[in-house]
């Protein structure tokens, strides 16, 4: 493997490291001495290396400096200055990979002399290995190149390329989605306990229903099959979903999506 480094060392940067060393049958798992992550905060990185034994700095520079491979681990505000403070130790071999929202390649592009630019949006499932991540990527990769950053998330879930013109669209749904398939469950147990359950109990309830849930549609069934599958006529799943239609959850969930793609839109034309 080569050099990897992380500019941000947060949750997300964690989980991609996780995966990498979790990974049993990768190579990637016995290269952890190869990676280095540029955090800010000490406690931070102290925590990463006694957790992961990976290498850390307080220097974005070194950073840059160190990886082949570089994985921009920064929130979207904070981009234009990484890039600035970094530009001069980017060369042209290097391969820039960034999992800010609404940052686009053209942007990066016009910020860094490599080519070699991926955009890549990871969810936060990827925290237990049960990631979504989509990439959009130049056309200017070999097919090497592309298989090493394939095979760094595919340690954190499925993966899925696509152009990167449908990357704000991905970013509402399964950037955000599990954001909102959360909330949904916190009013699912708010609601169950209103109904007279235990806070415990309809946390149970709620929690392994959306697993079960997820992992019969694993199997390949349509969502609107297992809807049917458990609505009879009349009864009363039939009538909390006819309350559902009422109350205009449709447009809910399709506005919540809307507003979610437009501010990555926004995030990206600020940069």
């Amino acid at each position: 493997m080569r050099k990897l480094s992380f500019i941000g060392g947060g949750n997300m940067a964690e989980a991609i490291i996780k995966g990498i060393i979790s990974a049993q049958e990768s190579a990637l798992s016995r290269q952890r001495k190869n990676i280095l992550v540029s955090e800010p905060r000490e406690e931070r990185r102290n925590y990463l290396e006694q957790t992961y034994g990976v290498k850390t700095t307080s220097s974005n520079k070194e950073a840059a400096s160190f990886g082949d491979i570089i994985i921009f681990a920064v929130k979207p505000q904070n981009m234009e200055a990484v890039l600035d403070e970094i530009s001069p130790d980017i060369t042209e071999d290097k391969t820039i990979v960034s999992i800010a929202a609404g940052i686009t390649l053209s942007y990066l592009s016009s910020k860094l002399r490599t080519k070699k630019l991926i955009r890549v949006m990871p969810n936060t499932p990827a925290l237990v290995q049960q990631g979504m991540t989509v990439m959009s990527l130049c056309e200017c990769f070999d097919d090497r190149d592309i298989a090493v950053v394939r095979e760094i998330f595919m340690t954190i879930g499925e993966l899925l390329v696509l152009p990167e013109k449908y990357m704000d669209a991905v970013t509402a749904l399964s950037g955000s989605g599990p954001a909102f398939m959360a909330f949904f469950i916190e009013k699912m147990i708010e609601a169950g306990v209103k109904l007279g359950l235990s806070e415990e109990n309809a946390y149970t309830l709620a929690v392994q229903t959306a697993r079960g849930t997820g992992r019969l549609l694993e199997t390949g069934m349509p969502p609107s099959k297992l809807r049917e599958m458990v609505t009879s006529p009349g009864g009363t799943t039939a009538a909390g979903l006819k309350t559902f239609e009422e109350k205009g959850l449709r447009d809910i969930v399709s506005a919540a999506l809307e507003s979610a793609m437009k501010r990555a839109e926004e995030l990206g034309k600020r940069a």
